[in-house]
């Protein structure tokens, strides 16, 4: 501005005593108008390089983090990775364009994100609560786990679980009204809705609930593919997660005690037996294929170790 004021000086200065007034208020009008272009070209090239320099945008199926600290850089981290990898976190294996909820678990604080496919609100991410050790005083036993019994591996994938774990056979057994004595062996039917190991709320999905599923995402032989992540699974086998439930190739503890098939196979736990004598030993559970469009259902063995997804209560 002060600038401005030179400029309407030396114009007085020039046209003093020789010209009319008229032409000397043009001259001063046009000085003004000259600054006042130069300060607003200065403010639109600001915003635009901020703008630029926040840009979130990835090829990669997953947003790019801002550089600054505390944040994960999911293009870096994904680029050429075309498996399974450790040391990709969770959050990069998230659809960006799908608007996830969220939820803390108020045992732990975890916090998970949440997404709504039908009527049905379902936990994005596998289970990661620890429940402990099984069994009562000297009868105590191990009954979850991370993959290759490494922690870091339970933020990446979540734990696996039995599925007396599953379902807390303990607080099952100890009901007051309706006692229930469920796990290895034990056949346990009429027990859905079930809370099981799920944070206050939410539930261990039955068979006919997981069915819920499938028929929203257009049905079995198309599920694989519509709720596989859009990274991680080996060879060929990434998904469309156009749903956003994100499911990643987290693996099994098989019954001898084996880590196996991470980055080839999800397992998820359902809460219903599969009942009767021969079949006393398993319950209900869905899987996916890294090189299968569809989703599949068989009777997992009761003390394997497998993912878990918790659904929301009905409202």
């Amino acid at each position: 501005m002060k600038k401005s004021f030179q400029r309407v000086i030396a114009t007085l200065n020039l046209f003093q005593g020789k010209q009319s007034l008229t032409i000397f208020l043009f001259a001063a009008f046009f000085a003004l108008s000259a600054c006042d272009d130069s300060s607003s070209a200065s403010d639109d090239g600001g915003e635009t390089s901020t703008k630029s320099s926040n840009s979130n945008s990835s090829g990669n199926g997953a947003k790019s983090s801002n550089s600054s600290a505390g944040k994960v850089d999911c293009s870096a981290l994904l680029e050429g990775n075309t498996g399974w990898s450790w040391d990709v976190p969770k959050e990069c294996r998230f659809n960006p364009d799908i608007d996830y909820g969220s939820m803390t678990d108020e045992r732990d604080g975890n916090v998970y994100r949440t997404v709504k496919i039908g009527d049905q609100v379902w936990m994005a991410e596998n289970l990661n609560y620890d429940p402990g050790q099984g069994g009562l005083g000297e009868d105590k036993y191990d009954w979850s786990w991370c993959y290759d019994d490494k922690a870091k591996n339970c933020e990446v994938a979540g734990r696996l679980y039995t599925w007396a774990a599953a379902i807390d056979s303990v607080k099952l057994a100890n009901d007051i009204e309706k006692p229930c004595v469920c796990g290895f062996y034990k056949e346990c039917t009429n027990i859905e809705p079930v809370q099981g190991i799920c944070p206050k709320g939410w539930h261990l999905p039955s068979r006919s609930e997981w069915d819920t599923l499938f028929i929203v995402v257009y049905g079995a032989s198309t599920a694989g593919y519509e709720l596989k992540a859009l990274s991680g699974w080996n060879g060929k086998g990434n998904g469309d997660d156009s749903f956003g439930f994100t499911a990643i190739p987290s693996g099994i503890r098989t019954f001898s005690q084996r880590f196996d098939q991470v980055g080839h196979y999800a397992y998820f736990w359902s809460s219903t037996d599969a009942g009767g004598a021969y079949y006393g030993n398993s319950a209900f559970g869905i899987y996916l294929i890294d090189y299968d469009r569809s989703r599949y259902e068989k009777r997992f063995g009761k003390d394997g170790g497998y993912s878990i997804r918790c659904l929301k209560d009905s409202e």
